[in-house]
């Protein structure tokens, strides 16, 4: 049997890594069932909210370079599932929005990533969620350079 690389229990870094690549693979497995990639979902999510979003907000929420994007919408549009308009504030923006179609496609999503997530237990799910909202903050914060 192989014998695992030895880890140092203190290498945040290495441990965040780990964990993201973990919930990657279960999230792509749920996705790839309903016949989703892990940008699309990522993109959908933003949008799942009801508001119109612009094309930087969306490769920023979906960390993905705006040409990137782009092809990405592209296809989510040639598939009904969403549409663009005109910004009504600044007429040079377009933003993103779900059809009936994309919001139905959203849901059914939705409930298998959740179906296919585990569980910590209410209490560490929540004091998670709560940590890494924090990391965010504190590594977003440029006096923490």
């Amino acid at each position: 049997m192989p014998s695992r690389t030895p880890r140092r229990p203190d290498d945040l870094a290495q441990l965040l890594t780990r964990a993201e690549r973990l919930a990657a693979r279960r999230l792509q497995g749920a996705l790839e069932a309903e016949g989703c990639s892990l940008d699309a979902w990522r993109v959908l999510a933003s949008l799942s909210d009801g508001e119109g979003h612009h094309m930087t907000g969306l490769a920023e929420a979906a960390f993905l370079p705006p040409p990137t994007l782009t092809k990405l919408v592209d296809q989510l549009v040639d598939k009904n599932l969403v549409h663009r308009t005109v910004d009504p504030f600044d007429r040079r923006r377009i933003l993103a929005h779900l059809t009936p179609c994309g919001q139905e496609y959203w849901q059914r999503l939705d409930r298998a990533v959740r179906a296919g997530r585990p569980s910590l237990g209410e209490g560490d799910d929540n004091l998670l969620r709560s940590l890494l909202d924090r990391l965010a903050a504190t590594l977003e914060d440029p006096a923490h350079v």
